[in-house]
């Protein structure tokens, strides 16, 4: 198939670029800017623009282009992390428009914020919106945009915390445990729904060459843990002791707002997925941490 990605040079789309070449696709990047010495094929976004350029067409759409949320919550950086969402989806729904042949599928990312927070809640595909805090609402308005891509099957990856043993959160988030300093964050309770970075590439093509699938897709390993069992598990994997919790306040003095991330969370079960199907590789906390952070990754240890 020949795939476009936009968002293809960050940390999940250069992992998925990587995997649907390895499995014989024709791929290229839809960027801000021309990339030089790349060996993946780039167009920019102006060029979709450009109503004089012939319009490409493809067989299939990943979008996952965005601002990063993991930075402080200014009211610019708000405004920079709902615009480019929005932007990315208008132009792809633009794009197919303009196209012909239409592609057989639009892939848009999404966020499991679009549920709230709860620790009592479990949450799938099906449960209502609830627009509470800023990345609710993030979201809601991103998959608003992304319902404007029309003439073709659109699925919504509802993503949830994406663990790599590079990047993504899970460095910074197993830092204080490689120091020797590790604990539970806030109460502990909170819900940790999480997937190993292996299984999000191949959940994206599932989606893609899985033609009953469409709609809302929740990106999130079938058993979530509370953040007070992640550090046990990670305490355990790495050797380390899990001794020293760290305060709500603390957190939110330092990140302000976006200390929401760690400090509330959602319990989110892939129930789509597992009706049509997809298997996991990495079903538990225990197998993905061994994985990342096991013994044999000395890689990871010495970072």
């Amino acid at each position: 198939m020949k795939i476009a990605i936009a968002g293809g040079t960050g940390f999940i789309g250069s992992r998925l670029i990587s995997h649907l070449q390895n499995d014989g696709h024709e791929v290229f990047v839809i960027s801000r800017r021309p990339s030089s010495g790349s060996a993946v094929p780039t167009i920019t976004w102006k060029q979709f623009q450009d109503d004089s350029t012939d319009v490409i067409e493809v067989d299939a759409i990943v979008n996952l282009a965005g601002e990063s949320i993991n930075q402080r919550w200014t009211e610019q950086a708000k405004r920079r992390i709902i615009d480019s969402r929005l932007q990315a989806a208008k132009q792809i729904a633009n794009w197919v428009q303009r196209m012909k042949a239409k592609p057989k599928v639009v892939v848009n990312a999404s966020g499991m914020s679009i549920y709230g927070t709860s620790e009592t809640e479990i949450f799938d595909e099906w449960s209502p919106h609830r627009d509470t805090d800023f990345l609710s609402h993030v979201v809601s308005l991103w998959e608003q945009a992304a319902d404007q891509i029309q003439e073709t099957r659109l699925v919504k990856i509802r993503v949830g915390i994406v663990l790599d043993r590079k990047e993504g959160a899970f460095p910074k988030m197993a830092l204080p445990y490689k120091l020797g300093i590790g604990g539970k964050v806030g109460s502990g309770r909170q819900w940790m729904s999480w997937i190993h970075i292996e299984d999000m590439v191949r959940l994206i093509q599932f989606c893609i060459e899985r033609e009953e699938v469409s709609g809302p897709v929740n990106a999130t390993a079938p058993s979530p843990v509370t953040n007070a069992q992640f550090g046990q598990v990670l305490a355990r994997t790495l050797r380390r002791p899990n001794l020293f919790p760290v305060p709500s306040f603390i957190f939110k003095l330092l990140f302000g707002e976006l200390s929401v991330l760690l400090l509330e969370g959602q319990k989110v079960l892939p129930r789509t997925l597992l009706e049509h199907g997809f298997e996991f590789r990495f079903t538990t906390i225990e197998e993905a941490l061994a994985d990342i952070a096991g013994p044999q990754n000395k890689s990871f240890k010495n970072n």
